[in-house]
């Protein structure tokens, strides 16, 4: 592991770290690929453009409330799997937006999970949230299934703009939360 490679998150696979300036790269693996970006930007593939206004839309989340949709790689190689983490969705009741984006060429390996498993975790532990809120593509069973196994629950459809759709969201409270969900 390279001096830069500081996880602040470990779950037996995954590291955790902040995104950089220099990532570009790795953002245009993840972002770049429609299949990762198709349930939750309605434009087709992202332009290189597109790719750094959200990379730089991610560090300016971290600066300005210290969370973002951290990226993720294999401790064992350090090989860059994805991202996960958080945004503000209703800061008044402390509750934060939950999301992953895993790269499509890692998908069906339980790292999506993994990942939502710890971050979940830091979220109640760490942070001391008071609830995550979560919303998915109505065509996304995946997440939809995710979620759900998460012990996230359903409460309404909420119209998202970049798709033109309304989701389906859920939430988790922090008093429902029971640990981590593995089965």
């Amino acid at each position: 592991m390279n001096k830069y490679e500081k996880y602040f998150i470990k779950t037996g696979r995954l590291g955790f770290r902040k995104w950089r300036e220099d990532d570009l790269v790795i953002a245009k693996k993840l972002w770049g690929d429609y299949e990762v970006t198709k349930f939750f930007d309605a434009r087709d593939k992202l332009s290189q453009n597109d790719i750094q206004e959200r990379l730089a839309n991610e560090i300016i989340i971290e600066k300005e409330h210290g969370i973002q949709y951290w990226p993720i790689f294999l401790l064992e190689t350090n090989e860059h799997v994805g991202c996960c983490g958080f945004r503000p969705y209703d800061q008044s009741q402390q509750i934060y937006e939950i999301g992953f984006h895993i790269r499509s060429n890692q998908w069906r390996r339980g790292y999506a999970r993994e990942a939502a498993v710890a971050i979940i975790d830091y979220a109640f532990n760490t942070l001391k949230v008071s609830g995550l809120f979560a919303g998915h593509n109505p065509k996304n069973g995946a997440s939809r299934h995710l979620l759900e196994q998460l012990g996230f629950r359903y409460t309404h459809d909420e119209y998202y703009p970049p798709t033109n759709l309304n989701h389906r969201s859920y939430l988790l409270k922090a008093h429902e939360y029971t640990g981590n969900r593995r089965g």
